[in-house]
């Protein structure tokens, strides 16, 4: 069996390769831009990890453009698609919208019309909790509405899912959207809260912290998220239309201030803290309903925030050599 993974070397995507390489048994050609969103050699790193097996195989190639795809699908017998290639960030997003056009939109146009044309058996691509806009009913479950996104970054995403399900209905392709909920963990994005959190302190410079930290946000470990896909991968949706998304979160959402004050515990150090109101395109709280991907995968995502900073705060110690 080979598997595609589009944004190898992305946060998810590294851990999601990394775990289906430990079991041996699967082909994986990884596919990412390496872009300069962040730090570049982060990226480069986590390759450097994943390379080491032999079932790996890396193209150093943008999904926006469609030949490059081809050659690749042309050369390989590819059975799964999983699409975590992406331009992420919702603040990004606002004065950058060109390049979630080209990556979300452009490039997962890509993704669609090659699993059609290489009848690809199962296509898992990623959504996310932004999807749900500003949604005051908890916890936010699958069948909700989600109409209005509050940022381009959102709205790129709920293109994705609405194009995919127009996919599904007429060609048959097997398609499972899944919505992420705020995954933090080792390898994590420099752009994300408990990465630049954590570098502010160690540094002695203040952390922002917008809407004064009472934003509460479904922190989701990574660990869990990867262990919650793997078993999707031989479980695609069937029937007339099949198609189906996924929440993919923790289910007990925590405040930011609270984010932080573990931080601070793990690195026995309190922070300078800048107090600042809500941005543009951030939505107050999210909490999502876990029970249909538990049903799914018989996976219970369980890691608790106190734990997964700890192992976060023990790896960037160690990442940084401090």
């Amino acid at each position: 069996m080979a598997i595609l993974i589009t944004g190898c070397a992305g946060f998810i995507g590294f851990h999601l390769t990394l775990e289906i390489l430990k079991k041996k048994k699967i082909t994986i050609i990884g596919v990412d831009n390496l872009n300069e969103y962040y730090d570049v050699n982060l990226k480069k790193n986590r390759l450097k990890i994943i390379q080491k097996y032999d079932k790996f195989i890396f193209y150093k190639k943008d999904i926006s453009n469609f030949s490059h795809l081809k050659k690749i699908f042309s050369k390989h017998k590819i059975d799964v698609i999983i699409n975590l290639a992406a331009q992420a960030g919702v603040r990004y997003s606002i004065t950058n919208p060109d390049d979630y056009l080209k990556s979300n939109i452009i490039g997962f146009n890509n993704i669609l019309n090659i699993s059609k044309e290489f009848k690809i058996k199962h296509l898992i691509f990623a959504s996310t909790s932004s999807v749900y806009g500003d949604n005051k009913n908890f916890p936010l479950r699958e069948s909700f509405c989600t109409e209005k996104p509050l940022s381009f970054y959102a709205a790129s995403k709920k293109s994705n899912e609405v194009m995919a399900y127009s996919y599904s209905n007429i060609f048959k392709l097997p398609i499972t959207c899944l919505r992420f909920f705020t995954v933090y963990g080792p390898f994590g994005r420099p752009d994300m809260a408990l990465h630049l959190f954590t570098e502010a302190i160690i540094k002695n410079k203040p952390v922002k912290l917008f809407s004064k930290g009472n934003h509460i946000r479904d922190f989701t470990y990574v660990e869990d998220v990867v262990k919650s896909i793997v078993p999707l991968i031989k479980k695609p949706p069937s029937g007339k239309l099949p198609y189906e998304t996924l929440n993919i979160c923790n289910g007990y959402p925590k405040k930011l201030s609270y984010f932080l004050k573990l931080i601070e515990k793990y690195l026995s150090k309190k922070s300078k803290k800048i107090l600042l109101p809500s941005q543009k395109g951030d939505v107050y709280k999210t909490h999502g309903s876990n029970k249909l991907i538990i049903n799914k995968t018989n996976y219970k995502i369980n890691t608790s925030i106190e734990e997964g900073i700890k192992k976060f705060i023990n790896w960037y110690k160690e990442y940084y050599k401090l």
